[in-house]
């Protein structure tokens, strides 16, 4: 039998440092209640377990992939409760393709729109300038 020796709690800095994320950051997860309040040691140090380190890398990379905080916070609401069907966590992804669609035919839109402006600044000697009247439109 292997006997694993207690994995050593981390700091708020600890945590931010293994993670890539900013300190600031953490506590905000924390106040929003993306991340639990770790539990404290006797000098009152936050004790930041192996689940927290896991928790944050999930809410950082699903930022990563655009996902909104209420959209985290329901993913983690049906993590929490470890017996949800895939199907929910789908509905919740499925909803985010769609808005993720959404931005990328709108920046399609805007990159034709300044395509042109851009174009018909042509050597930038014109008087006036297209992409600033088209501002003012």
């Amino acid at each position: 039998m292997t006997v694993h020796a207690p994995v050593k709690p981390l700091q708020r800095a600890e945590i931010a440092k293994r993670t890539g994320c900013n300190l600031e950051t953490v506590r905000y997860y924390e106040k929003v209640g993306l991340l639990p309040e770790p539990p404290r040691t006797q000098g009152g140090h936050r004790a930041y377990g192996a689940e927290h380190e896991r928790r944050l890398r999930f809410i950082l990379r699903a930022r990563e992939l655009g996902f909104t905080l209420d959209e985290i916070r329901a993913l983690l609401l049906l993590v929490d409760e470890r017996n949800a069907p895939c199907g929910q966590v789908r509905n919740v992804a499925a909803a985010h393709l769609g808005d993720v669609q959404d931005k990328i035919a709108d920046l399609k839109r805007m990159e034709r729109v300044l395509k042109d402006v851009v174009a018909q600044c042509a050597d930038g000697s014109r008087p006036e300038c297209p992409l600033i009247e088209a501002l003012f439109r």
